[in-house]
């Protein structure tokens, strides 16, 4: 009973954390009508995509972020001997269900913000949120990947991958269009996390990409997460192939 107690107090705590960055935005809309051209509605589907996918790569990768000490104190080596894959190893490591907390909060964020969008829904937005949802979260778990292969080679780069994870959910939590197209574009064709929310949020919203790219591209998150996943399946295999013990 004392851990089931701990772990809805850990859960409904990251709840509320990540809550609180959702009431500034609220916030700093009491000020102002409309941000980059979308109402406080649209960046709540905004933010609330994004930390969907956030949440459920960190649930299912975030001990990636562990890599750097695993590699420095030689318990990396012992994962490389088992029978399992080391990245299924990692994965399973320590599994926090507390971090359920932020996908909770994430989700009455999404909920509100599909309520109080002006969506003309239809069967093909539907199934371009849902297949959206899951997509973003294999992008972000793709990143995860990435910075986990990265630290194999580095031996620690925390602070560099969560500039890609978590620094990567604050940028998109945002409309992009406040940002310089040379932002958009990096987000769109190296790191594709437009594809978690963005390119999908115009879909939804019938609106006309400020930057004018391809429309295309408002349907193709699947392909940005297959692609993602690849390329960081790569990765991992060339940094296990090139680590080198520490001989810890």
């Amino acid at each position: 009973m004392t851990y089931r107690a701990s772990f809805v107090a850990m859960t409904v705590g990251q709840a509320l954390i990540t809550l609180i960055d959702f009431a500034a935005i609220a916030i700093m809309f009491s000020h102002i009508d409309e941000l980059g051209g979308f109402t406080l509605g649209e960046v709540a589907l905004l933010y609330g995509m994004s930390g969907f996918a956030l949440g459920a790569a960190d649930l299912l990768m975030g001990n990636t972020e562990q890599l750097g000490r695993r590699v420095r104190d030689g318990s990396f080596d012992a994962m490389l001997v088992r029978p399992v894959a080391p990245l299924v190893q990692i994965a399973a490591d320590q599994f926090a269900l507390r971090r359920v907390g932020r996908i909770t909060q994430a989700v009455a964020v999404l909920g509100w913000g599909l309520a109080a969008s002006n969506i003309d829904w239809s069967v093909p937005k539907v199934l371009v949120l849902l297949a959206t949802l899951v997509s973003g979260s294999v992008i972000f778990c793709a990143v995860f990947v990435l910075g986990g292969a990265f630290q194999v080679l580095a031996g620690d780069a925390t602070e560099v991958m969560n500039a890609f994870t978590y620094g990567g959910n604050t940028l998109t939590q945002f409309p992009l269009s406040i940002y310089p197209a040379e932002v958009v574009r990096s987000v769109t064709f190296i790191v594709p996390l437009a594809f978690v929310n963005w390119y999908p949020a115009l879909y939804l919203l019938d609106v006309e990409d400020p930057f004018g790219l391809p429309s295309a591209l408002q349907y193709a998150s699947p392909v940005a997460a297959v692609l993602a996943a690849a390329a960081a399946a790569v990765a991992w295999r060339a940094g296990v192939r090139r680590y080198r013990s520490t001989g810890s």
